[in-house]
């Protein structure tokens, strides 16, 4: 069953990430440049207003939130927000995108052309003090997402409609031996946001697609759940179990008429999977 549970109508809505310690789902609207949370317990809802454009919010090791918004690393908290980095070697119309977590704490994230036209993006590492390039350039990143053993990358290149796999064993930072996942057809929808499961099976939100899928190792199609809107962003795991799946979608790129037939378009999703996600390390800021 799937259940609207916010409706909170987001220009773009993204980057879901489970906060085991808090108990709480985060979220940004990347458009819209505020940062949402949720804590399922108790149904508190709390917006934030970043400002900009934050494409991630993840957990940090100092308490707070590693946040990318355009071309720099934030520390995000309650009372105080400071630059963690700038992001080297970025053009004036680059932002980030979407992020990720390896077991040593290194944020893997991506960025992308913010006007959508450009192969100016790529899959960047921060690990506390550093900012490394690693390759996989594209017009609009997705993921990254890591594989369970931590050997394995998959980095979406959206426009191309394919996902990437990488070995990234041995702590390395520079992408090499891609391979494609798997891609797809125009009628699918574009894959957006990814996340893998304790099963090492991808969650993956199709843009234009209205559904979540998720496959297998292999790239075999398992299960697709269907939304009631278009837009469907990325996937997070979350809730004591991890079984709860979270799902951002966006308003955004929808005319009048798909608004007016899609009223939920934006909201935050939620439904039950089997198979329970895994818990992201903390963003290692020092």
């Amino acid at each position: 069953m799937i259940d609207c549970i916010w409706p909170v109508a987001t220009t773009l809505g993204e980057g879901p990430v489970w906060d085991a310690q808090a108990r709480r789902l985060w979220f940004v609207d990347i458009k819209g440049g505020r940062l949402h949370s949720l804590t399922p317990e108790t149904g508190a809802r709390e917006s934030f207003e970043i400002g900009g454009n934050p494409s991630f919010a993840l957990p940090s090791d100092q308490g707070g939130l590693v946040i990318g918004n355009r071309d720099r690393l934030l520390h995000w908290r309650r009372d105080a927000v400071t630059e963690l980095a700038r992001i080297p070697g970025m053009v004036a119309t680059d932002r980030t995108n979407d992020a990720t977590v390896d077991a040593a704490g290194r944020l893997w994230f991506g960025t992308m052309d913010d006007l959508e036209s450009t192969p100016t993006g790529q899959v960047r590492v921060y690990d506390g003090g550093t900012i490394t390039e690693a390759g996989a350039a594209a017009i609009v990143t997705n993921g990254p997402a890591i594989s369970g053993d931590g050997r394995t990358l998959y980095h979406v290149d959206s426009l191309a409609r394919t996902i990437w796999r990488f070995d990234i064993r041995g702590g390395a930072t520079t992408l090499f031996g891609g391979v494609p996942f798997r891609t797809f057809s125009g009628d699918e929808g574009l894959p957006d946001g990814v996340v893998v499961d304790a099963q090492d099976h991808l969650w993956v939100g199709f843009w234009a697609g209205g559904c979540a899928r998720r496959f297998a190792p292999d790239g075999t199609l398992v299960t697709e759940v269907r939304l009631p809107c278009a837009n469907v962003t990325k996937l997070a795991l979350g809730g004591p179990d991890l079984r709860t799946a979270y799902v951002t979608t966006a308003r955004a790129g929808l005319s009048a008429a798909e608004l007016a037939a899609q009223p939920l378009a934006g909201g935050l999703f939620s439904f039950r999977v089997e198979v329970p996600g895994r818990v992201l390390p903390p963003v290692r800021v020092g």
